[in-house]
């Protein structure tokens, strides 16, 4: 797991650097605030900082305010190191985005604590956005054939009509119905008749752009929403 350090103090970086790679991180180092908002800008950047209060270019305070303006569903642990230590400063450094605080000098134990309780924040945080993202997957997708499901491609349908509207472009609208497939489960039986759809499917969304859309809206139903002024080849 990389870990940022933000220290303006050469003596503090390398003894905290070489700390944190015995306790099995990867030091991320930075001597300022303004490099220290650079790495964390990346799309690498580290999921735990360790930021110092007082540092050149842009305090740790700034940063931490900084990182937190960022749109992600994965923001990272901060901890602000400081030898202030009054409440008030403790209250404006949690307020700018700081996930903890710790007053200098620290006690490596301490430190060592708290860094674990901020990898396991994060590790957390990583295992809900995942179990989101499968769930709204599963409620917008056929579970058989993989595509939009009906209420999925219904909104997108109602979503490309308000924006062909709205910017005057052309909307393609295609409804498919695989005829007397019925027969096909009559005759050869429902899994063959599932292989057919999911092959269906694959055939159709190979024929589309990135940009085009389809859904399952019944048994054998489907529903192709093609937006922009030109249709499918």
């Amino acid at each position: 797991m990389k870990v940022l350090i933000a220290e303006d103090d050469m003596t503090s970086r390398i003894i905290l650097g070489s700390v944190l790679k015995k306790w099995g991180f990867i030091p991320v180092i930075t001597c300022d605030g303004k490099e220290a908002w650079d790495v964390m800008q990346l799309e690498d950047a580290p999921s735990l900082a360790i930021l110092d209060w007082q540092m050149p270019k842009m305090n740790g305070i700034e940063v931490c305010q900084r990182i937190r303006g960022i749109d992600t569903s994965d923001p990272p642990y901060l901890i602000v190191l400081t030898s202030k230590d009054e409440k008030k400063d403790i209250v404006k450094a949690l307020d700018a985005g700081a996930n903890d605080f710790i007053s200098k000098p620290y006690d490596n134990e301490e430190l060592r604590a708290r860094i674990n309780v901020g990898k396991r924040m994060v590790r957390l945080q990583s295992e809900l956005g995942k179990a989101y993202e499968a769930l709204k997957h599963e409620a917008m997708h056929d579970p058989l054939t993989n595509i939009f499901n009906r209420r999925a491609i219904m909104r997108m349908l109602e979503k490309e009509i308000a924006r062909g509207k709205r910017e005057k472009t052309g909307l393609y609208i295609g409804l498919c119905d695989l005829d007397h497939f019925k027969k096909v489960n009559d005759t050869y039986g429902h899994q063959i008749g599932d292989e057919v759809l999911i092959a269906f499917t694959r055939f159709v969304q190979d024929k589309l752009r990135l940009h085009d859309h389809v859904g399952r809206i019944g048994g054998e139903e489907f529903l192709i929403v093609a937006s922009g002024s030109k249709g499918l080849n």
